[in-house]
């Protein structure tokens, strides 16, 4: 190369990165390293096929008829393009799913968040509200904190394998409904530790999974300990992403990498335009937890002291969703949810704690003036839950019966609830944390083109990880 060819290369350089100011161009994140990563980016072959199967075999749920990528598929970016999914007792997948024949109790509460990168070392907890997290004064001896406590068992590798030890306990989810199955009833008496060894011994009870079981651990009595190390070594490996178009301008100092619209937006991103005071370093996250006045759609988690719901529809129900503080009890944290990464972002819609937006622009000009946003939200359409079935009980036994079609209209009031109570939508406002800020049309265009820049279509053809067949036998899910 010339002199002057490398003259003209560095000050493109030079304004494509360097031109944000020095405190910004601090912000820059840099690639991660197999350091960065757990098991240093290449786990055990054999726990990481062991973790493949499980990810993908219904065996994990109750009722055998749901796995961890039904809500989690890599053809849908690790997620399933729902806002809020259909779990136990629904039919289908993605879009397509609707409930099945025996009825469902209601929607998952929260939006099935993507999995990009989960291994990455950086993470210091999991779940929207960040309720599993390392144990700081070491009460627990599983060395986690997290809603088991003290029943959470030790010898997880880490705290994705700690994660991967809750889905499956969620009626909603992955268990069931009491009476179903000794799984959900378990979970329903609070006998969790029962819950997970009912599921090591339906594994154990399959001869190629006892077989897998010992070429990951050795010898030895299968433990859904084993299993949770197992899922994380496989998410840790198979949803590590870092193709994007950003992430190898900065690796490579190839600006050229970038369109002009993306370089604008990065500098908008890095710059005035503040984003990357939450959304910093390599995973474009901060890891921590905000409120931005993010609208709630769906149930909610049967947070708050309001019982409008309960005396306009009749159902005891409570209907909001107050976040992190339901873990700290800071006031700080009321509404706070955990920052996610921008990584893969524009493949892995609808966006938000509850998935209340379903384009990326509107979750990014809702960013711009939360309360203005708050305020004109239109909620996005929820699938149509075709048949519920509703708690109730005869003298001391616990009935599942279908809802009575009278009271349907009332059922669905939960939706939207939130959104329209001027009482819950103001408390939702007052917790704002964002400052408003101000951009032209053709600057959130440049933002825009910034973060499909950072997302890698590539990734929507991890279709090739599901499995044929696993070894309970049953159809692994998705199957598209």
């Amino acid at each position: 190369m010339n002199t002057w060819a490398i003259k003209y290369t560095l000050l493109v350089t030079a304004i494509a990165f360097v031109s944000l100011g020095s405190a910004q161009a601090r912000d820059l994140p840099q690639p991660l390293n197999d350091s960065d990563f757990l098991y240093n980016g290449t786990p055990n072959a054999e726990v990481f096929e062991l973790g493949r199967m499980l990810f993908f075999d219904p065996i994990l749920s109750g009722n055998l008829n749901i796995s961890c990528g039904t809500c989690h598929s890599p053809g849908h970016g690790t997620g399933d393009n729902i806002s809020l999914s259909i779990g136990e007792g629904g039919q289908g997948f993605a879009m397509s799913r609707k409930t099945g024949p025996m009825g469902v109790v209601g929607r998952v509460p929260r939006n099935a968040q993507p999995l990009y990168n989960v291994g990455a070392r950086s993470y210091t907890s999991f779940f929207h509200d960040g309720r599993l997290e390392p144990d700081p004064m070491e009460i627990f001896q599983s060395g986690f904190w997290s809603p088991a406590r003290e029943h959470l068992p030790e010898g997880l590798d880490n705290l994705l394998a700690a994660q991967a030890m809750f889905p499956v306990l969620s009626p909603i989810e992955m268990a069931g409904q009491k009476g179903e199955n000794p799984v959900a009833t378990a979970v329903a008496e609070d006998r969790l530790v029962d819950a997970w060894s009912h599921l090591a011994k339906r594994l154990a009870d399959v001869p190629e999974y006892r077989a897998m079981f010992e070429a990951a651990f050795g010898p030895g009595d299968v433990t859904f300990v084993q299993a949770a190390n197992a899922l994380a070594a496989f998410q840790s490996k198979a949803f590590r992403s870092e193709g994007n178009r950003f992430l190898q301008a900065l690796r490579d100092n190839d600006p050229s990498l970038l369109s002009d619209a993306a370089r604008d937006g990065m500098n908008l991103f890095f710059g005035e335009a503040g984003c990357s005071g939450c959304h910093s370093g390599p995973l474009m996250t901060d890891h921590n937890f905000h409120a931005i006045a993010m609208p709630q759609v769906g149930p909610g988690k049967g947070h708050g002291n309001d019982t409008g719901y309960w005396r306009a529809s009749g159902f005891m129900d409570r209907v909001e969703d107050e976040g992190r503080f339901r873990v700290t009890f800071d006031p700080e944290d009321r509404f706070a949810f955990r920052t996610p990464s921008l990584i893969n972002v524009s493949l892995t819609g609808p966006w938000g704690h509850s998935g209340a937006y379903d384009t990326l622009e509107a979750v990014v000009r809702h960013h711009l003036n939360p309360i203005v946003s708050l305020e004109a939200y239109d909620p996005v359409s929820l699938p149509q839950l075709d048949d519920v079935i509703e708690q109730t009980g005869e003298g001391s036994q616990l009935i599942f019966r279908p809802l009575n079609p009278a009271r349907s209209g009332a059922y669905v009031l939960r939706d939207q609830w939130v959104q329209s109570s001027d009482k819950l939508r103001s408390r939702i406002a007052s917790e704002n944390d964002l400052v408003p800020k101000t951009l032209s049309d053709d600057e959130v265009d440049a933002v825009l083109a910034f973060l499909r820049s950072a997302s890698d279509p590539a990734v929507l053809d991890l279709v090739d990880l599901i499995p044929t067949s696993v070894p309970s036998g049953l159809p692994p899910q998705p199957t598209q």
